[in-house]
């Protein structure tokens, strides 16, 4: 049987009030216990919101209707946007003056706590971050859990290393219930590459007892032509998550536009820029929906020193990626099917590696690999 999961909500609402009553108890007071309900309602509501505040939050004091618009069209759609977002960034905004960008910050800052906190809250709110699995328990071991929520994780490799189809397991895993390793979210997919095919979707999602019609509708996939385009599609991914529930946000690959978009060291300086504005709004994203962001990069030669490197090949994009990534995953090929992962660097990672299959089921330990093929 499989698992259908229904994500058209943007967060679970509260249950309503379905105690039965006799007749004699409907008659009693009904226009009092109307008025009472009502009344008591809006604070129960106000209880039950998970997630980020909607940026209708924000209305009076001088910030109305027209404002939030426009705030919406620049992909700001949450308080929290808001709040993280500096005055200089929201005066860019066409019709949004210094003294209204001011207001803005004034009031997101009563409602996201932007000081200091104690090392154990920040423990606590830290051990509430899930991970979403990747299909292969080596890999899963390695990552203490998976790709993990509110951060970055980058993953690069030659071709044929099994970024993309990492990217096309993670698709589908994200969707599983979270006591199964997955995010109970949808997925955006931005594809720099062509790379994705829906055709991979199907045995993947197979393999994890989901249907894969429900699966393929809760990715909403893009093709990015330029890199404005491709910050361009932040700005709809952040209307979406305001909307509907998240868990995952995949870019494949980050640099592949930017690498014919920006050539010669004369344009190094203005695409390093935008590669920074780029990655600052992804960890926006991350931080403000809780979702986990996976990029893809592709790897040049070493030629300095490239003789005692057993191994000369580096990540593309600079100090700017590295320093915004916050896991970074070297993937190598191995014999057949199989390849390997090394900790490339992270916060709280230790260094190793780990070996994973690339079967019909996406992701996978060797072994697996090996039954799968066996049953072909």
């Amino acid at each position: 049987m499989s698992n259908v999961i229904d994500l058209s909500l943007s967060q679970q609402q509260p249950l309503a009030n379905s105690t039965s009553v006799g007749d004699s108890e409907v008659a009693i007071s009904i226009s009092g216990s109307v008025e009472e309900h009502v009344e008591t309602a809006e604070p129960y509501e106000e209880e039950a919101q998970i997630g980020p505040l909607p940026i209708n939050t924000l209305l009076g004091s001088g910030i109305n209707a027209k404002d939030l618009e426009k705030l919406s069209q620049a992909g700001l759609c949450t308080v929290e946007s808001i709040a993280y977002t500096p005055k200089k960034i929201l005066c860019q905004i066409k019709g949004i003056s210094e003294q209204k960008a001011d207001k803005l910050l004034t009031s997101a800052s009563k409602f996201v706590p932007l000081g200091f906190t104690t090392a154990t809250e920040f423990h606590q709110r830290r051990s509430e971050l899930i991970t979403i699995t990747t299909g292969s328990q080596a890999l899963d071991t390695l990552l203490h859990g998976g790709i993990e929520t509110g951060a970055i994780t980058e993953v690069f490799g030659e071709f044929r290393t099994g970024k993309s189809q990492l990217c096309h397991t993670l698709a589908v895993t994200a969707q599983l219930p979270i006591d199964m390793g997955g995010g109970e979210g949808k997925v955006l997919f931005i594809d720099t590459e062509s790379t994705f095919r829906p055709v991979r979707i199907e045995p993947i999602a197979k393999r994890f007892g989901l249907d894969p019609h429900e699966v393929m509708d809760n990715i909403a996939y893009a093709r990015a032509f330029n890199a404005d385009h491709q910050l361009q599609l932040l700005n709809e991914a952040a209307k979406m998550m305001a909307q509907s529930r998240f868990s995952l946000l995949i870019v494949d690959s980050i640099m592949a536009l930017y690498r014919t978009d920006f050539s010669g060291r004369g344009e190094l300086s203005a695409r390093q820029l935008h590669v920074a504005r780029f990655l600052r709004m992804l960890q926006r994203l991350a931080d403000e929906f809780g979702i986990a962001v996976l990029i893809t990069n592709q790897v040049v030669a070493q030629v300095d020193g490239a003789m005692f490197n057993p191994d000369p090949k580096k990540p593309i994009g600079g100090n700017i990626v590295a320093h915004a990534s916050t896991t970074r995953l070297y993937f190598k090929k191995a014999k057949g099917a199989n390849r390997i992962c090394k900790i490339y660097d992270s916060p709280c990672l230790p260094e190793g590696d780990a070996t994973f299959a690339i079967g019909q089921g996406g992701i996978m330990d060797p072994e697996l690999e090996n039954e799968d093929a066996e049953e072909d």
